[in-house]
This record gives C-alpha cells, structure tokens and sequence, in this order.
C-alpha cells in the first residue's frame, strides 16, 4: 500500500475521473466549515482546502508538493490546536488507521470537525478487486466499510453530521468511456446511492460535559428578548423611575 502510487494513479484518466467527483462534494463540504486552523493530509497535488473560509490551511504528508512533512501516526501538531482536518483516502493507504483517527481526535478543537473520503468496498470500484489487476493500485488498499468507519469514530467520540457517495460509473479505463456513463451519477445518486465508488463523511469532535460560553451581552440580549410583553413594560418602566 503506497501513497505514492495512488498519487500517480490519480494522474489516469479512471483516477482524474474519480477524483474530480469527490472534489466537487469535498469543496462544498470545506466552504461551511469556519474556524483559524485547517490541515489537508497527503494528496500533494489537490489542493482541496481551495474553497475553504479558513485563513491558515496547511498541507501536511509525505509527498513532494506537502508544506510540512508530517508522520500521520504522530501529527506534529498541538493537541487541541485544529479546527478542521482532511484525510482523503488516508486510512486505507496506511497499516494504523486507528491511530491516524486518534491523532486526528487529539489535535481537533472541541467541536472540530474532520472530512474522510474512502473507496466504499461495496462498489463496482470495490468488486473490481476480484478481478484480474486487483492488486494494482487503487485496489491494494485496505478499503474500509462506512459501517466499520463510524463504529470507529463513534468510539472516538465523533457525531456524523454529513456525507455523500459519488463515483457511480463503472471503473473503466478510457476517458471516453467514463464520460459515456456519466449520466449514471446522477441516477445513481437516486437510485442506489450507497453504491458510490467513493464515500465522504464529515463528523464532528463532540466533548461530553463541555458548555461554550457566550459573550454577556448575548445572555442579556437574550433573556430581554425571552420577557413576556408585560414584563418588557415593567422593566422599562422601572429603568426609568416609574
């Protein structure tokens, strides 16, 4: 299993395909997601943070087009110091998934949120590895079932808040083709939407027990806004020495 070989994959015409549906969903997904820190994993050459509101996006991995060279089994980043981490196709590509999503849990803010695109096994893509040619990159990877994804992320107390399946067509190896079967995005999306080549969720860092405090004048504004009409003529009245 090797990064590098999913990079250069993703340069074919089958992995530029792929990889241009799940960018559309990621961007859209990144643009919503507010905060000072954000962290794109690997895929040296995607800048997928692009549409991001984030004013510090940093690209971290082992590739040659990375900003910072980064071991994901050991981020070298404060704990609680990230509002937003990306991780496309990272847990399959590497032996530790569990403790790549526990580093991510330790350096997201309470309430961070992280965005994890994987190939989904049930797929046409995922039964392609049945065939011959199954050993070649993309279908060396460990791929990991949705099911199996949120069990674990559940364990690390995060909450799914969003997700989406793209990749419909066949993983055929011609442009041409794959633009023939286009059309099947958006009928599978309809249709049979779990079957998707590619799965992307987002999940948020949920910390039990914690209350995020509100500036005074919000609590007051809104405790003036909760008086009943009556109450509102009271208090205005004894404010100015009725």
């Amino acid at each position: 299993m090797s990064i590098p070989k999913l990079e250069h994959w993703l340069t074919t015409s089958q992995g530029a395909y792929l990889m241009a549906r799940e960018g559309e969903h990621i961007e859209r997904m990144v643009a919503n997601v507010f905060g000072f820190n954000a962290v794109q994993l690997s895929m040296g050459r995607h800048d997928l943070l692009a549409s991001s509101r984030i004013p510090l996006r940093l690209h971290a991995g082992r590739g040659e087009e990375v900003q910072l060279k980064a071991d994901y089994r050991q981020l070298p980043f404060a704990s609680q110091s990230v509002d937003l981490m990306l991780l496309p196709h990272i847990l399959e590509f590497n032996v530790d998934p569990h403790q790549i999503l526990r580093e991510v849990e330790r350096v997201l803010i309470a309430e961070g949120q992280v965005i994890i695109s994987g190939f989904n096994p049930w797929s046409l893509w995922g039964l392609r590895r049945l065939f011959p040619g199954g050993d070649d990159c993309p279908w060396c990877g460990r791929f990991i079932s949705l099911r199996r994804l949120r069990d674990w992320l559940a364990l690390l107390g995060f909450e799914i808040v969003a997700g989406q399946f793209c990749g419909y067509v066949p993983p055929l190896q011609q442009e041409k083709w794959l633009n023939r079967y286009a059309f099947m995005e958006l009928a599978g999306n309809r249709w049979w939407p779990a079957a998707g080549g590619v799965y992307i969720i987002q999940a948020i860092k949920r910390v039990h027990g914690m209350r995020l405090i509100t500036p005074r004048w919000q609590e007051a504004a809104r405790t003036q806004k909760a008086l009943s009409p009556v109450a509102q003529k009271t208090t205005q009245k004894e404010s100015l020495g009725g």
